[in-house]
């Protein structure tokens, strides 16, 4: 295995090997937006961020935040050890769909149930996601969908050869 070496945070930064294993779930009051087909579809200032070693926060904004009839479910299930069964959604306005655009937990487990009626979204996939007004940088691969900040450093998971870590 190869030997990680954490990037030193500057000051008013956290790292994200400082971050827990098993996961853990934190309310956020910074604000999220998301645009999509240039238009705000979800924004929010009662968001949850997910932290788990390795990994940029993962951001949640409840549904009541989210433009109504955007999200269709996909029949794509994956299974995450700490939160449980996760749902892949498109995001469809108009003629423009993000397959799959986000996710959500219908039913996590009890250290997760607060993003119970949230969705995450994958930032690569809109046209730009902030947090308190910085867009965000999608974390790289297909599969983990954190938004990386000025805030965060890594190295992070997610580019090949990082799945062993």
């Amino acid at each position: 295995m190869r030997r990680i070496k954490p990037i030193k945070p500057q000051p008013g930064q956290e790292s994200v090997w400082a971050y827990p294993r098993p996961a853990v779930v934190r309310p956020t009051d910074k604000e999220l937006v998301v645009v999509f087909d240039g238009q705000v579809i979800a924004k929010t200032t009662r968001g949850h961020r997910v932290l788990e070693t390795s990994h940029p926060p993962t951001y949640y904004i409840p549904l009541e935040d989210v433009m109504p009839s955007i999200l269709r479910e996909q029949p794509r299930r994956t299974m995450c050890e700490w939160k449980g069964e996760c749902v892949y959604l498109d995001v469809v306005l108009g003629d423009r769909v993000a397959s799959p655009g986000a996710w959500r937990y219908d039913k996590p487990t009890a250290p997760f149930s607060v993003i119970q009626n949230s969705v995450g979204f994958y930032a690569g996939e809109m046209d730009v996601c902030t947090v308190d007004g910085e867009t965000v940088t999608p974390q790289e691969g297909d599969f983990y969908g954190g938004w990386i900040t000025k805030d965060v450093v890594g190295p992070f998971k997610g580019p090949p050869g990082t799945w062993g870590w």
